[in-house]
């Protein structure tokens, strides 16, 4: 009877984290990266996100030599602009 109700707390503390673990990366604050996977062979990257509503948010993407600037609702995703690779637009120079 002892074991049954070990192997039933052992469960449970499983079901438990793996819900934690699926929140956590439902909301973007758990991502899993290995290492020496696709460092160099990677296109595309997230630069940066800035979440604006619950439901809203902007996404700068490099991608090759490009930076794009992505909008995303719940509605869909809207490419804003798309600048060169520094990411700043033509002509403009970079603040000091």
């Amino acid at each position: 009877m002892e074991t049954i109700q070990q192997m039933l707390a052992m469960c449970l503390v499983l079901v438990l984290l793996g819900g934690a673990l699926w929140w956590l990366r439902r909301k973007g604050l758990a991502q899993f990266s290995h290492p020496g996977f696709g460092k160099s062979e990677r296109k595309m990257r997230v630069v940066e996100k800035l979440p604006l509503s619950p439901g809203h948010s902007l996404h700068l993407v490099r991608v090759g030599d490009r930076m794009l600037l992505v909008a995303s609702s719940p509605g869909g995703c809207a490419l804003l602009e798309a600048l060169p690779g520094d990411g700043l637009p033509q002509g403009q120079e970079p603040v000091r």
